[in-house]
C-alpha cells in the first residue's frame, strides 16, 4: 500500500517503511526526530542507498518525484550517486571561478601563517607574491592559471634574483595545490618544477652558484674573540655567546633565564625557537656561564638579552650591525661554519657529535643508534671550542686529527 502525507507524519517508531508507489523508496526512521527517504537500487549487482533529504524537508510528493528522476537515470545507464556528486562538484568549481590567485593566497596565508615558527618567513610570503606574482596572477582566476602564467610571472626575475624566484614558484606552487585541495580547481598544478617549468626555465643552480654564508676562518678566530671581548653593550655579549653555543640568531635572541640550568650549565631551547621544531640542550661552557653572571637585568624582563625596549629581547639585527661596526663582512650564521671547519679539521670528535651540537638531524640509520642526547661529549667539544677561542693556538693540538 502506498504511503500518504498523513500517514508518514505518523510513522515514528524505528524502521524502514516502503512506499507502495515508487519501487525502491523508503522512509528510514531512526527517531521520531531523525527521519529521512532513501532509495534502494541496485548497480551491478551491488545494493545501494540514495539519501533524498529529510522527512521534515521533504514532502512525500517531492520525495516520490527525486526517486522517480533517480530511476530514469538508472533505465538510462547512469548512476544516480555518481551523477550527483558529479552535479555537485561542478557546482563548486563554478563557485570557485570568482576566487583569484590574490584571495587564494590570503587564505593560505590565513590558513597556514601559525605552522611557521619563522616571523621573517610569514612575513615574506605574501610580499614577495605581492612583489612579483600578483602583478600577472592576482586577479586570475585559480581555475585557469597556466604554466605558461606562471612562466610570466617568474622569468623576469628568474636570472637576476634567483633564490628569491625559486621561492616565489614554491609559493605559488603551494597556493594552488591548497586550491586543488579544496576543490577550487582541477588538474595539474602549473607551477610544478620536475616535468614541467624545468623544461622552460634554466636549473637555479646553474643560473647562479649557490651563496653560503660567509664565515670567519677559525685560525683567525682567537683575535676575533679578543677583539669581542674588549667591546661593550649587550650585542657584543649576545654575539659572544652565539659564538661559544654554535647557536643560531633566533635561539640566542629568545633566550631566556628560565631555560637556563646553572647548575647543570645547560641551555635548553624550546621546540617553537628550534628550526627542526624539536627541543634542543646546549651544554655550556665555564666561559658562557661567567659571561652570562655578568649581564645586565631588566625586572619582568625574562630574556637573557635585552633590548632598548623595555620588556624586549635584543634586536635580530643588532649582532649584524655590530660585526659591520667592526669592519667584518662576514655573518652571524657564518660563525656556525667556523666552528664545524675547527671541529673537522682540528679535533677528533665524532661527526654525530659535532651534527648534535648544531643540531643538525642525523641520518636514519645513524639516528637510530644515537638516541641520547651525548650531552657529556658535547660539553667536553664546546669547552674545547671555548679553549681554542680565549686561548694559545696550540690548544687544537691537544686533540689531534685521526690517522
Amino acid at each position: 500500500m502506498a504511503l500518504t502525507a498523513k500517514g508518514v507524519e505518523n510513522l515514528k517508531a524505528p524502521g524502514r517503511y516502503r512506499d507502495g508507489q515508487v519501487k525502491g523508496l523508503y522512509l528510514v526512521v531512526t527517531s521520531p526526530t531523525n527521519r529521512s527517504w532513501q532509495l534502494r537500487f541496485q548497480v551491478d549487482g551491488r545494493e545501494r542507498w540514495m539519501g533524498l533529504g529529510p522527512a521534515r524537508e521533504v514532502p512525500l510528493k517531492e520525495a516520490r518525484e527525486k526517486a522517480e528522476e533517480a530511476r530514469r537515470s538508472l533505465r538510462g545507464g547512469i548512476n544516480p550517486i555518481e551523477a550527483r556528486r558529479a552535479d555537485r562538484e561542478q557546482a563548486l568549481i563554478e563557485t570557485a571561478r570568482g576566487l583569484t590567485f590574490r584571495e587564494a593566497s590570503e587564505r593560505y596565508y590565513d590558513a597556514q601563517q601559525q605552522r611557521w615558527r619563522n616571523a621573517k618567513h610569514r612575513a615574506q610570503f605574501l610580499s614577495t607574491l605581492k612583489a612579483y606574482a600578483f602583478p600577472v596572477l592576482g586577479a586570475v582566476s585559480v581555475e585557469v592559471i597556466s604554466t605558461q602564467m606562471v612562466f610570466k610571472a617568474l622569468q623576469p626575475i628568474w636570472t637576476t634574483k634567483t633564490e628569491t624566484a625559486s621561492r616565489v614558484r614554491n609559493r605559488i606552487e603551494m597556493v594552488l595545490d591548497f586550491c586543488t585541495a579544496g576543490g577550487f580547481r582541477k588538474g595539474d598544478n602549473p607551477a610544478r618544477w620536475k616535468g614541467n617549468l624545468s623544461f622552460i626555465l634554466p636549473p637555479p643552480k646553474k643560473v647562479t652558484a649557490v651563496r653560503h654564508h660567509a664565515a670567519v676562518a677559525y685560525v683567525e678566530m682567537p683575535a676575533f674573540m679578543e677583539e669581542l671581548a674588549a667591546r661593550g653593550g649587550v650585542a657584543a655579549r649576545a654575539l659572544e655567546f652565539t659564538i661559544l653555543t654554535a647557536a643560531r640568531t633566533s635561539e640566542v635572541i629568545g633566550a631566556q633565564w628560565n631555560e637556563i640550568d646553572t647548575d647543570a650549565k645547560v641551555w635548553t631551547i624550546p621546540p617553537g625557537r628550534m628550526k627542526g621544531g624539536r627541543e634542543h640542550k646546549v651544554p655550556l661552557p665555564s666561559r658562557a656561564m661567567e659571561m652570562l653572571a655578568t649581564l645586565p637585568r631588566e625586572e619582568g624582563n625574562p630574556h637573557l638579552f635585552i633590548g632598548s625596549s623595555a620588556g624586549r629581547p635584543l634586536s635580530n639585527m643588532a649582532m649584524s650591525t655590530l660585526l659591520k661596526r667592526m669592519g667584518r663582512t662576514e655573518t652571524v650564521h657564518g660563525f656556525r661554519s667556523t666552528f664545524r671547519d675547527w671541529a673537522a679539521e682540528s679535533t677528533i670528535f665524532d661527526n654525530h657529535i659535532v651534527e648534535m651540537s648544531l643540531a643538525h638531524h642525523l641520518g636514519k640509520t645513524e639516528a637510530a643508534y644515537r638516541r641520547g642526547a651525548l650531552l657529556a661529549h658535547r660539553a667536553q667539544l664546546m669547552e674545547a671550542w671555548a679553549a681554542f677561542l680565549y686561548g694559545p693556538r696550540a690548544v687544537t693540538l691537544v686533540f689531534p686529527r685521526r690517522a
